[in-house]
């Protein structure tokens, strides 16, 4: 860590100390966010961290989404973004009014939406699933009518698969788990001809077929932690890197490589690294900027959310 960030970081420390505030961190923040963080989780665990916090401040260090829905389980307590343009390529492909339409051709069925959206998309949901949950939430369900599942596509075609579900597909995607590219995975191993193969659901089908383990970020730590091999290709965001070498300093871990080359040849998300310790420091200080949620749509998300949380409890 450089002086300014360590500099940053004393004072990030001391700021959370007289401000009662906690700061929520995801998996694929930078890896001095995540340590000065107060838990680093995937969706599923910010949301239950969020909803069982004391603390007078939120900082979601994490995208738009997520802030949401620390503010939706904790509307009394100020919750504040390092960046309001911090969004989500998910989210986006998922719009309210668009999904009011799709959801009025089949008034029957049930719906269940990804964390990976939007407060008011949440509060037009029966219930919330995350990667981690998914197939406890899809199983839950006692209506004989198809499930409509949004907004991610290829996370549905796995839960149909997984649990012979009849399911009504919005065709939404996240732009990282897109990415990977089949060749270059190939030729990778190659390389590595021990190295067990793991994959974030929302990646496309061909990526999913050649995985030793298929589960979310959270999954995918315990997984090797728990699992013998010593080498493993990691098919999701390249941020979950940071805490799987603290849990297994010993073990090699590669990203998986994407389409297109950047600094690292793996999967990125631009608008998790839109966040950086001198924002996160300039947010707690200025308590700004706050991520506020209308209270009509977060009490009908809340419900769905809280559901949610029952059957992950």
């Amino acid at each position: 860590m450089s002086l300014d960030n360590q500099l940053l970081s004393e004072q990030i420390v001391e700021l959370k100390r007289k401000k009662n505030a906690i700061i929520l961190a995801h998996y694929y923040q930078q890896p001095e966010i995540q340590d000065v963080a107060d838990m680093v989780g995937d969706s599923l665990q910010m949301a239950q961290f969020a909803a069982k916090s004391q603390a007078d401040i939120l900082i979601v260090a994490g995208v738009y989404f997520m802030a949401e829905t620390a503010k939706i389980l904790n509307p009394a307590r100020k919750v504040l973004l390092p960046d309001l343009m911090a969004g989500c390529s998910l989210a986006d492909s998922c719009e309210a009014k668009e999904l009011s339409a799709f959801r009025a051709q089949y008034p029957d069925s049930p719906v269940v939406t990804y964390i990976n959206c939007s407060a008011e998309v949440k509060a037009m949901s029966d219930i919330i699933c995350t990667s981690s949950n998914a197939l406890k939430v899809i199983e839950s369900i006692t209506s004989n009518a198809p499930i409509i599942f949004a907004p991610d596509v290829n996370l549905g075609k796995y839960l149909m698969q997984q649990t012979g579900r009849e399911m009504i597909l919005w065709d939404g995607s996240c732009m990282v788990h897109e990415n990977f590219s089949l060749d270059k995975i190939f030729e990778l191993h190659k390389l590595y001809p021990k190295a067990k193969f793991i994959a974030h659901p929302e990646s496309q089908a061909p990526i999913l077929r050649i995985a030793s383990y298929i589960g979310s970020t959270k999954g995918m730590i315990d997984f090797v932690k728990e699992d013998s091999a010593e080498e493993f290709i990691i098919a999701t965001e390249a941020g979950i890197l940071h805490q799987m070498r603290k849990e297994v300093p010993h073990k090699t871990l590669i990203p998986a490589p994407a389409y297109e080359e950047n600094s690292c040849s793996c999967s990125e998300c631009p608008y998790m690294k839109m966040n950086t310790l001198e924002k996160l420091h300039a947010c707690l200080l200025h308590e700004s900027p706050e991520v506020q949620v209308e209270e009509g749509i977060r009490i009908q998300a809340q419900r769905a959310l809280s559901r949610m949380l029952a059957l992950s409890n």
